[in-house]
């Protein structure tokens, strides 16, 4: 098994599963299959080791949520991300260089994950990332001007930023699926989320935040770009070096 008992295990990774035997594991595995967590390891007895298989309850991560918690409180808690460790990030420069101001609750998203992927799927776009593919303000940049170049017909019927109105990019996924803030309402915040997959005509339109899209996706196994329909537990996999 290659296993190992981890002292600081929680409720969100498999704590109930040790509870039964204490100081008596050896190690355990644990495995997420829907509310239950599935367990198999080793523990000690008074005729020597044994090994073991049980089944616990899983909690929900976000019931331990002071309410009312926001999308990003509820994002934090699904993918259980460590926040003690908060990038800063020069947002007035950043929305002057793009010439407008970006949702709230991406910015806070942007601060607390930065730059990395949600299920090894779902990519923020964010300002400073060194690669323009993902850093958002370079990325706008050379989308606008793709547009003036070569038009608007990838995302017909629709234009790109920073036409009036125009669709500016936030988030992709390794499967090639775009997702865009619709920049029609003078308040970022009011912005509904376009996305689409990498085929021609397969636009769909969200209402609520950022924030609100991203917890949906993981947690909805009926979101159209729903993760939840694959992973029954969600993480957040940070391209940041440790160093």
């Amino acid at each position: 098994m290659d296993g190992y008992t981890d002292p600081s295990v929680t409720g969100r990774t498999g704590l109930a599963l040790l509870a039964p035997f204490g100081e008596r594991i050896v190690e355990m595995r644990a495995w997420a299959y829907g509310g239950r967590w599935i367990g198999c390891g080793i523990t000690r007895t008074d005729h020597g080791e044994r090994t073991v298989v049980l089944v616990a309850q899983r909690e929900d991560p976000t019931a331990g949520l002071t309410e009312p918690a926001s999308w990003v409180d509820r994002v934090v808690a699904v993918t259980g991300w460590d926040t003690t460790r908060v990038r800063t990030v020069d947002w007035a420069a950043v929305e002057a260089r793009i010439g407008t101001v970006l949702p709230r609750d991406y910015k806070r998203l942007a601060e607390l994950f930065g730059h990395g992927a949600f299920d090894g799927y779902l990519q923020l776009l964010l300002p400073d990332t060194g690669s323009e593919s993902d850093d958002i303000v370079r990325h706008t940049e050379w989308l606008g001007a793709f547009a003036r170049t070569h038009g608007n017909r990838l995302w017909e019927p629709y234009v790109v930023y920073p036409a009036p109105g125009g669709l500016l990019e936030w988030a992709g996924s390794e499967q090639a699926d775009q997702f865009y803030w619709l920049t029609q309402d003078p308040d970022p915040d009011q912005w509904p989320i376009l996305a689409k997959e990498d085929v021609p005509d397969s636009w769909q339109r969200f209402h609520g935040s950022t924030a609100e899209f991203v917890y949906h996706l993981l947690t909805n196994p009926q979101h159209p770009f729903s993760t939840a329909r694959y992973f029954d537990t969600h993480w957040f996999e940070s391209y940041a070096s440790e160093g």
